[in-house]
């Protein structure tokens, strides 16, 4: 099946392996990025023509700008994914930008790179239809399932409200960490911190977009860090007071 990827970073770069794997052809355009001369295309019209899909890999602030340059290149059956952590703005773009003629489908893959190097199972990516394109929601779960994916199908608001409180409080601890330094020698780290390695790593190895991407583009990111920083608060002062001798971490039912 012909795939075209605009954007070749690093996320960009290990879709279109896993893609090339599953035996997909592959065709990529980032004039900025060293792409392998056999899927190299120099011009968005070309790596358009002959695609089936058009996979937007590109960092979410830019996903407007490619749309629009997008658009006059693209003709009736083929299919426009994105694979942005937020998914409310992209959504409502396509929406916009590509309507009832071009079919679209929003996808956020549960993985990256040092996922993908660690070999981590299983893959998974959350599906956020158009409600004017439902039949290209079911080809891209088939498109996904291709590449051993497992397929969440869910709304987009929903989406980026759990998104806010998993993956963005996530990278936000974990950025203060990395900022005071912390966990940058394991060599006395209990297993109860070893835990907080990978969040740690994921932080200091990725492209440095995402974090703000995650934090700022995501509309419910700033309510689910205040909520945080309220009940951090609230711990920080029970601790000083008598109340503190009492506090415990409630296990899970079970």
């Amino acid at each position: 099946m012909p795939i075209a990827l605009l954007g070749y970073g690093r996320f960009g770069k290990a879709f279109a392996q896993l893609l090339h794997a599953a035996g997909h052809d592959i065709a990529v355009f980032d004039p900025k990025a060293e792409v392998p001369p056999a899927w190299a295309r120099t011009t968005m019209t070309k790596v358009v023509d002959g695609a089936d899909w058009i996979v937007l890999a590109m960092p979410v602030p830019r996903l407007a700008s490619a749309l629009q340059e997008l658009r006059p290149c693209l003709r009736a059956g083929q299919t426009v994914i994105d694979v942005g952590s937020v998914k409310e703005e992209p959504c409502r773009l396509m929406d916009e930008l590509l309507g009832a003629e071009i079919a679209h489908v929003g996808t956020h893959p549960l993985f990256g790179p040092l996922s993908l190097e660690r070999n981590e199972q299983p893959l998974r990516v959350v599906l956020c239809a158009s409600s004017r394109h439902p039949l290209a929601a079911e080809q891209a779960r088939s498109l996904l399932q291709s590449i051993h994916c497992e397929v969440i199908e869910c709304d987009a608001p929903s989406h980026d409200r759990a998104m806010a409180y998993t993956h963005a409080l996530a990278f936000f601890i974990a950025k203060a960490l990395v900022d005071l330094g912390i966990g940058e020698d394991l060599s006395m780290a209990p297993p109860s911190f070893l835990g907080l390695a990978n969040m740690l790593a994921a932080v200091r190895g990725d492209a440095g977009h995402l974090f703000a991407a995650i934090q700022r583009e995501n509309p419910h990111a700033a309510e689910a860090r205040a909520a945080l920083l309220d009940q951090l608060a609230l711990i920080h002062h029970r601790l000083s007071i008598d109340e503190g001798r009492t506090l415990s971490i409630p296990g899970f039912p079970g």
